[in-house]
């Protein structure tokens, strides 16, 4: 059976975001698992219109052929990982605005995230626990969170430090996310097949 697929999002397009050095350990540290196949899907590399379809692609095929191409990239994985910041207690808007732009594709596939910021984006991820429910997606329970003083090491607006500086602490909620996500992306891929 070919390995598990897993798209891992960065999910905030801003010229001066964070994002890229929590997401260069994440991949370092993701490329050692032995048990599924990680890629990483900037959305800057996508340029997704905000949502202007008829309806969802549940009901009626999208036209836009970005967001078209977005939804047959998504079709590619087995579940996700996404990396996000927190911005006013909630998932960047250009993160739901992606989400919005595909249904079937999420459906009945696992979503872990990675969170940063002062509570290590907490309330991001429970809000986007919630829109992962309603597009028929697994959460998983466990995260990983660079928040509070492990933030401040490695944020510009801190010490900027590099990330190994944190690894230690971040490991053990790593190992643990994904662990269960590769349980439910193994379990949902055989029920999505039968």
């Amino acid at each position: 059976m070919a390995k598990t697929k897993i798209g891992v999002i960065i999910s905030t397009t801003r010229d001066v975001r964070f994002a890229d050095k929590p997401a260069k350990w994440l991949m370092d540290n993701v490329q050692k698992r032995d048990d599924m196949e990680f890629e990483l899907l900037d959305l800057r590399d996508f340029d997704l219109p905000f949502f202007d379809e008829k309806a969802s692609n549940l009901w009626v095929p999208s036209e836009d052929p970005k967001v078209v191409a977005w939804q047959k990239k998504l079709a590619e994985f087995d579940g996700y990982i996404i990396l996000t910041a927190e911005y006013n207690h909630s998932i960047p808007g250009v993160l739901k605005n992606a989400l919005d732009q595909a249904y079937k594709e999420w459906n009945h596939k696992p979503v872990a995230a990675m969170g940063y910021g002062g509570v290590g984006a907490a309330r991001a991820i429970e809000h986007l626990r919630g829109i992962a429910v309603e597009l028929k997606m697994v959460p998983v329970r466990d995260a990983v969170h660079l928040g509070g003083g492990e933030f401040l090491k490695v944020s510009p607006l801190g010490e900027n430090g590099e990330m190994s500086e944190v690894d230690e602490v971040l490991q053990p909620s790593l190992e643990a996310m994904l662990d269960e996500l590769a349980w439910w992306a193994e379990a949902t891929k055989a029920a999505r097949a039968s």
